[in-house]
């Protein structure tokens, strides 16, 4: 697996970040300079038939090297990295053998990485931890994924004795901002099933996520010069703080865990005229889920009730379904991806996924696709970091899964 980390630094020094303002299928031209050379790489593995779509979607065919008919296995992982924090010019940073303690990530903006923050990078005392310095994301998600995906190809490359099924390989843009399935082909990709390696720590198995909506309310105001505004002036941001303080304040993200859902505030913009906030919608249970959505819709009522008809208007838009609802009736592709774990001498952690991913929309589209970890922590911000160990065990579960 030497050049696993080489892949990895290969890879993560490439920006490839996603927008979420752009209408285009992939959100960023650049997105292409890594799938073009993932191509190049795909074909040098033996995987003659690699190509990449006008969309940024790759994919590939490892043929099986045996005689029996067994299901076609896909991975999954997605080329861009989060708009949420810089991906420009990422220059990694080794620590060997990890003693436990902080770790210096940049001197001069006295940037410091501490397990008195992130308790469990306890875990991995003893391990090579790679780093960002501090300026940057690292790009673990997902481009270890890729990585993990590519040395696992590798192997079976050079060792054909090995025996597998047929293996298909898809690399996808834009998940970070939703769209990795928008256009992916689950027709012509040609699995039965697949996983996306696209997880965080050690041991990850997801086969359950978020149910999820995106909600846009709008606030009519009327703006009246404040100095004769008595009982004529509406103010929208008033209007705004007021609706917000009708929704369950226990029941936001930074006060919930586990399979508890949330409605999370993430935009407000406006002037006395009139005001927008955007929501989050999230919930495991699809029943809670949809008390959510009537429960916002029953304070605009009751704001419209207060202040007069469309004083007040939502728009709700459906994201995401909960997979476990498809992968339950193939819960043995679940079980195979535990075993595997177990062979590689990986305790598996099944957990639910506060999140999404592009193996939920993947699942209702007719490819059940369940997760697992790449081996990172600290997504999306400077204090991203993976462990090489991790990264060397998730390769494991890919050959043990692809196996015979």
């Amino acid at each position: 697996m030497k050049n696993l980390v080489e892949r990895f630094l290969r890879y993560s020094k490439i920006d490839t970040q996603s927008d979420p303002n752009s209408a285009t299928t992939p959100s960023t031209l650049k997105q292409f300079d890594l799938a073009k050379l993932l191509v190049e790489e795909l074909k040098e593995l033996g995987l003659e038939d690699a190509k990449v779509d006008k969309n940024c979607y790759i994919m590939a065919t490892l043929p099986a090297n045996c005689n029996e008919k067994l299901p076609v296995i896909g991975f999954i992982a997605h080329l861009d990295t989060s708009p949420d924090f810089s991906g420009v010019e990422v220059k990694p940073q080794f620590i060997e053998n990890y003693e436990g303690g902080d770790i210096l990530l940049n001197k001069e903006l006295n940037i410091v990485l501490s397990p008195n923050d992130f308790p469990e990078m306890k875990n991995y005392v003893g391990n090579d931890l790679i780093t960002t310095n501090g300026t940057t994301l690292l790009g673990a998600d997902d481009k270890a994924g890729i990585a993990e995906i590519m040395t696992a190809l590798e192997f079976f490359k050079k060792n054909p004795h090995v025996k597998h099924r047929t293996i298909k390989v898809g690399f996808t843009p834009d998940e970070e901002i939703g769209r990795g399935a928008d256009l992916f082909d689950v027709q012509a990709f040609g699995a039965d099933y697949a996983y996306t390696i696209d997880g965080g720590e050690l041991g990850e198995l997801e086969y359950e996520n978020f149910n999820a909506a995106g909600a846009l309310v709008t606030f009519n105001g009327r703006n009246i010069h404040p100095g004769f505004a008595k009982n004529k002036m509406v103010n929208s941001m008033l209007l705004a703080m007021e609706f917000n303080a009708l929704l369950p304040a226990n029941e936001r993200p930074e006060h919930t865990t586990g399979y508890e859902g949330f409605i999370h505030l993430t935009k407000m913009q406006g002037d006395v005229e009139q005001s927008k906030i955007q929501y989050i919608i999230r919930h495991h249970f699809e029943q809670n889920f949809e008390n959510y959505k009537q429960l916002m819709s029953l304070a605009v009522d009751f704001m419209n009730q207060k202040y007069g008809e469309d004083t007040v208007v939502i728009q709700i838009s459906e994201q995401y379904k909960n997979m476990r609802k498809m992968l339950e009736p193939v819960i043995e592709i679940v079980e195979n991806a535990e075993k595997a774990m177990l062979q590689a001498g990986v305790v598996p952690i099944k957990k639910a996924i506060r999140g999404g991913t592009d193996g939920a929309r993947l699942s209702f589209m007719g490819l059940p696709t369940p997760n697992i970890f790449g081996g990172g922590h600290n997504f999306h911000g400077k204090y991203e970091y993976i462990p090489i160990q991790s990264m060397q065990k998730a390769v494991e579960v890919i050959i043990n899964i692809a196996k015979i």
